[in-house]
């Protein structure tokens, strides 16, 4: 499992997060604080405190695909 920080600022940052996320068939989750939630739901990820970053939880051996895609949401 390899984890990263995300920012999703505004809406149209989760439709795409959420379209990227939908193309990989391994589990990928949001954790902010104490929630976890699916990547590829929407409602889901709108349910989380997004004023701040969210760490998210790649389950997969070979997560650099993803992780290059998802490039301009990563934080530090």
């Amino acid at each position: 499992m390899k984890s990263i920080n995300v920012m999703l600022s505004t809406i149209n940052d989760v439709k795409d997060f959420v379209s990227i996320v939908s193309q990989f068939d391994y589990e990928i989750d949001l954790v902010s604080g104490r929630y976890a939630v699916d990547a590829k739901s929407i409602m889901g990820i709108f349910s989380l405190d997004l004023s701040k970053p969210i760490k998210v939880n790649i389950h997969s051996d070979s997560p650099d695909p993803f992780v290059n895609s998802i490039q301009k949401f990563i934080v530090e």
